[in-house]
């Protein structure tokens, strides 16, 4: 049974993705709810889950319909084109985050600076741990530094301190080699994105022994949503983005490929 939103106020905003103002749709759209998966937690693992954009229409739309039990309600501090990354970017951001398991005051490191890093990097820093990013362009090392970065270097680089944890977002499997190197004992490496190109092979001396782990992330559960919105409006997360109009979506998308982003592109599909 399909069931209405309703609303408090017509100003009640709630977010259903990825970089465009009104509305904003999250990336995981339906899970079953009766796999061995949902039942434990764990719904972003379910195999027959849909996804908005993918599986289903709502990406470069200025409206769609959504399962009610999916859509977030969107913090009153965000307007729309800055909710926008928060709800694909953000929350996967925050779930890679949560699988780096760091202690207090810890060392993250972050290879590639786009959308999705900068916001776990203000993320993180507002929670007093230490950032090093590690990523191409004067732009990207510009912004990291702003953020409050302790240190900045190229993608492959060195670190130079032991991290406890690291979260690769760049889809460079080159980087996974020395990003497990830079890890102190018992270090975590988790792989953020959707996509990496191959890993070349690895070292077990160098890269795993002293109880390092490797893992990955697969997109996001509603609690992870939740708990991200809720701390992005408290620790006053500000995204960095750049707008372009919908018929320019093409350039969006080029200058994205270029590597000519500061933070996250958001497409403005209408005004408002």
């Amino acid at each position: 049974m399909r069931r209405r939103i309703k609303f408090s106020s017509i100003s009640d905003k709630v977010g259903v993705k990825i970089s465009f103002n009104k509305p904003n749709r999250q990336w995981l759209r339906w899970t079953c709810g009766v796999c061995a998966f949902c039942r434990s937690g764990r719904e972003n693992l379910c195999p027959n889950s849909i996804y908005t954009g993918w599986d289903h229409d709502g990406g470069y739309a200025e409206y769609a319909t959504v399962p009610e039990a999916f859509a977030y309600r969107i913090p009153a501090a965000f307007k729309s084109n800055t909710a926008a990354p928060l709800l694909c970017a953000g929350i996967i951001g925050y779930r890679a985050y949560k699988q780096a398991q760091l202690p207090a005051g810890g060392r993250l490191g972050l290879y590639g600076f786009g959308g999705s890093a900068h916001l776990t990097a203000e993320l993180a820093i507002a929670q007093g741990i230490e950032v090093h990013v590690f990523t191409r362009g004067k732009d990207a090392q510009n912004l990291a530094l702003a953020l409050g970065a302790a240190s900045v270097q190229d993608t492959y680089d060195p670190s130079p301190v032991k991290l406890d944890s690291s979260i690769i977002f760049a889809p460079v499997g080159n980087a996974v080699p020395m990003a497990l190197e830079s890890l102190a004992p018992t270090g975590r490496l988790v792989i953020a994105g959707i996509h990496l190109t191959d890993i070349p092979s690895l070292s077990y001396d160098s890269h795993i022994f002293h109880e390092k782990v490797l893992t990955s992330v697969e997109s996001n559960t509603r609690k992870d949503g939740e708990e991200f919105l809720t701390l992005a409006s408290r620790l006053k997360i500000h995204p960095k983005i750049t707008e372009y109009p919908l018929d320019q979506a093409d350039k969006a998308l080029i200058d994205l490929s270029h590597g000519d982003v500061q933070g996250a592109n958001v497409l403005r599909v209408s005004e408002g």
